[in-house]
């Protein structure tokens, strides 16, 4: 079965792919949506500014694909500052982090993606980092080690993650300003559309950038991705235009649905309804169904069909609802549920 990575309907980035033609908006007002987190933001970094202070470190948060890497940039851009950038994974020791620590000067940001996944030795030495603007470094071993103090210049840093579970405590209360970033409506999505078309200097319609935007799963990485792919089939079997009908059959080529579902979301479904008659059933299951890990089920193919109720959580298991029925067509018949005498072990454990 194709990994995540190659769907066409993953949230997840791709390298480059974001930054193709200069597609990431630089400045609050090229921003589409996240009127809220603007407003806050820019109260944020004006009144620092009034004070000739550093702006408080900065937490986003949220579903993959929703623009906080993104964020980042523009809030860098609103602060003329410079931005360095890294993530989680790639400081693998305390002395990675005091090395980029002890090189960030006055005013810098410092944005750290995928920040759950940093090393808990790491960690802590950010805390004092973020708190104090002092690296605390031990000299030498054993009785004999000493502690050694060094000053930073005040410095921000921004924090993104997908998983906000898995920070710890500590590090989260450290964040003076959190944003739970949520799903685009269907609207900014079209207005993204639209942008990033104009930037790759392919016309849309604006059926045709509606209808791109309804089948972006609520995700702006999805919209430009199901953009370009649209761009492509209408460069190659078109004049180049993006016209309400190059647009459907694109998307049907790639068989993503008027839902955003793909082949893979469509067989964890069928799996249920079909061989399970609708659930509940468990996770695992259902993975041994479709021959995918569970993890992956819960990641990457769940959330989403729960987000628009196709699919629900029960104490015995996973249950296709009304809505899916409908949506693939399938007669559904009301049916009387259980009542949850056993709990699948999987399902306890999300």
């Amino acid at each position: 079965m194709a990994t995540d990575k190659k769907r066409i309907v993953s949230p997840d980035s791709v390298e480059g792919e974001d930054e193709e033609k200069n597609i990431r908006p630089r400045t609050f007002k090229e921003l589409i949506g996240r009127e809220k987190e603007i407003e806050s933001l820019s109260i944020l970094i004006n009144a620092a500014s009034q004070r000739g202070d550093s702006v408080d470190h900065i937490l986003f948060h949220g579903p993959p694909g929703l623009g906080k890497t993104s964020l980042a940039h523009v809030v860098a851009n609103e602060m003329n500052a410079a931005i360095r950038v890294t993530s989680g994974p790639a400081i693998e020791r305390a002395g990675d982090l005091a090395s980029i620590l002890s090189n960030l000067n006055e005013g810098d940001i410092l944005f750290i993606d995928e920040i759950h996944r940093m090393n808990k030795v790491v960690e802590e030495v950010l805390y004092p980092a973020m708190e104090d603007f002092a690296l605390d470094i031990v000299i030498g071993k054993g009785p004999s080690a000493k502690t050694l103090r060094i000053d930073l210049p005040h410095f921000t840093i921004i924090g993104a993650t997908t998983r906000v579970g898995l920070l710890g405590a500590p590090l989260r209360d450290r964040f003076g300003a959190i944003y739970r970033l949520d799903y685009y409506t269907p609207k900014d999505l079209e207005e993204i559309i639209k942008r990033s078309a104009h930037i790759f200097s392919a016309p849309v319609e604006d059926q045709a950038a509606k209808e791109i935007a309804l089948r972006s799963r609520g995700t702006a990485r999805i919209a430009n991705r199901l953009l370009k792919r649209v761009r492509d089939y209408a460069q190659v079997k078109g004049d180049g235009n993006i016209s309400l009908k190059s647009a459907k059959e694109a998307l049907d080529m790639y068989e993503v649905d008027k839902m955003g579902l793909d082949e893979l979301d469509r067989k964890i479904l069928h799996a249920i309804i079909d061989k399970y008659n609708g659930g509940p059933v468990g996770l695992s299951t259902i993975a041994a169904s479709v021959s995918e890990e569970i993890d992956t089920i819960v990641e990457v193919y769940e959330p989403y069909l729960l987000k628009i109720g196709f699919l629900q959580r029960t104490p015995r298991g996973r249950v296709a609802t009304k809505h899916a029925y409908e949506h693939l067509g399938i007669e559904y018949i009301v049916k009387e549920m259980p009542h949850p005498l056993f709990t699948d072990t999987e399902d306890e454990k999300v």
